[in-house]
């Protein structure tokens, strides 16, 4: 290195290259969306604790879908917005790494999570006399709990070999918020270690989940097709049909974005495609589990009723 290098103490998030009345739109926008994810995931969070007849695995684990998404966002969007308000759109290297870690811990535990709900999926259907047995609270207990521990483990690992790397200006990281390959690319220090890492872990919680959930969606097609009523099969393609629209969304954009090749040219491509992770997404999942998903809006249906009969005793009484 260079004496004439100084460590980098604070970054500094480029973000959108964009007018100030683009940027206050935009604002705005981001600002509904945020809300209106918050609202969305915390009612699907809400009726499954309310509601007695969701309290079964697949909800449950919908229920930890709705909390990582809320935390996916909540992680990113604040900042973001900050930033298209000020001009000094500057975060701390101590706040940076923290949110580098939160981000991966999230994303890496959402994509378990996703897989261990085709898991479910798979013994509702293609043993569901077994069901009962194999997918008992206990075994879904320990289910989630791997998930979590595993997505902080690994994002555990990646933010210590983040800190391990000497940064030296200029500390512009060309990205809406600090994302861990934008953050490398800053490093005055070879990241061949960090590439292999991201690598793997693209691996274990990508590739290795997706393959795994295709094959789990071809047994659950093939029984599907035997099925001899109607509204099993419909019931049973309403069900999945909505999960891999979520994974599809998901495992998709992740690997065109940890996976394809860098370039110079994909930089403004994956700011679009992680501002879609982080905020379009969390949004996305509510309203796909909600409008495809007849118990969530039979639960729904029953929850409006309450609130107006409620409402109605409070008439009479008043």
């Amino acid at each position: 290195m260079g004496g004439n290098q100084s460590w980098v103490t604070e970054f500094i998030l480029v973000g959108f290259h964009l007018s100030a009345e683009r940027e206050l739109l935009l604002f705005w926008i981001f600002s509904l969306l945020y809300i209106f994810s918050l609202m969305a995931n915390g009612m699907i969070l809400g009726l499954i604790c309310l509601d007695p007849s969701l309290h079964t695995p697949m909800y449950f684990f919908l229920s930890h879908l709705a909390i990582i998404d809320m935390s996916y966002a909540s992680n990113n969007v604040p900042k973001m917005l900050a930033n298209l308000l000020n001009e000094k759109r500057t975060i701390s290297f101590v706040s940076c790494i923290l949110q580098t870690f939160l981000y991966l811990a999230f994303a890496a535990t959402e994509c378990l999570i996703l897989v261990v709900m085709s898991y479910d999926r798979y013994v509702a259907i293609c043993h569901p006399l077994q069901y009962t047995v194999i997918m008992t609270w206990r075994v879904c207990m320990i289910l989630a709990l791997m998930s979590w521990s595993c997505g902080l483990a690994l994002s555990l690992v990646h933010a210590i070999l983040l800190l391990r790397l000497p940064f030296c200006g200029p500390p512009h990281v060309n990205h809406l918020f600090c994302e861990i390959l934008s953050i490398l690319k800053l490093a005055c220090a070879d990241t061949w270690v960090n590439q292999v890492v991201i690598f793997a872990a693209c691996v274990f919680v990508l590739v290795g989940p997706l393959c795994l959930m295709l094959v789990s969606y071809m047994h659950i097609l093939w029984a599907i097709l035997k099925m001899q009523t109607k509204e099993g099969r419909r019931k049973a393609f309403s069900t999945c049909s909505s999960h891999l629209c979520v994974v599809g969304l998901f495992f998709g954009i992740a690997m065109v974005v940890y996976m394809v090749p860098d370039s110079n040219q994909r930089e403004e491509q994956e700011k679009m495609l992680s501002l879609f992770h982080s905020l379009f997404n969390p949004v996305l999942n509510p309203l796909i589990y909600s409008l495809r998903n007849a118990q969530v809006k039979g639960a729904l249906h029953r929850a409006l009723q309450r609130m107006s009969s409620m409402k109605g005793v409070d008439g009479l009484c008043f």
